[in-house]
């Protein structure tokens, strides 16, 4: 981890493994029916089993696993900028907006670099522990405020044209 980040980490700590626990039970209760929320629960906890897996592999099969939980990033990253963000910007605000495709941008750039380390490398680990914090933090939020504002004041048109539109996106990306 950079001195910056550290620094960072230190003024705005990451929210707990309890707190986290607690948002997700609230958002796996509140996006029962929501069918892009359903979609966006799985993913997260799809890319949550990638980091865990690409930490528990070695050499060629942690490469895989980063590989695959890049690709996954990616598509999920895009469809929603395209379809759930402009939402995000309406009914939770634009700065929570700004902030998730800020950070979808720099996991897009920390997952580059690291794909450029040898997986199991001291500085591999330090950059997988970096890129699983922020992801964590990002999921956090999305669950606990940005997705549970859309859902509470998105009106039901607008939640049921994301389902549709959310799940075409993602499943247009190529997943490898």
């Amino acid at each position: 981890m950079s001195f910056i980040d550290r620094i960072a980490a230190t003024l705005a700590p990451s929210a707990s493994e309890e707190e986290r626990r607690e948002r997700r039970i609230g958002f796996e209760k509140m996006a029962e029916g929501q069918l892009f929320a359903e979609d966006i629960l799985r993913q997260h906890k799809q890319i949550e089993q990638l980091f865990a897996q690409a930490r528990s592999a070695s050499g060629p099969a942690a490469q895989a696993a980063v590989t695959e939980l890049s690709l996954l990033l990616n598509a999920h990253s895009m469809a929603e900028e395209a379809v759930i963000y402009p939402e995000v910007s309406e009914n939770s605000g634009k700065t929570h907006a700004g902030m998730a495709y800020e950070e979808h941008a720099m996991t897009k750039v920390q997952l580059a670099e690291l794909k450029k380390l040898e997986p199991g490398s001291e500085q591999w680990i330090e950059k997988l522990d970096h890129i699983e914090s922020a992801v964590q933090q990002h999921i956090h939020q999305e669950e606990g405020s940005w997705l549970p504002d859309v859902i509470r004041n998105a009106p039901l048109e607008a939640r049921q044209r994301m389902s549709v539109e959310y799940r075409n996106y993602f499943d247009r990306v190529d997943l490898g």
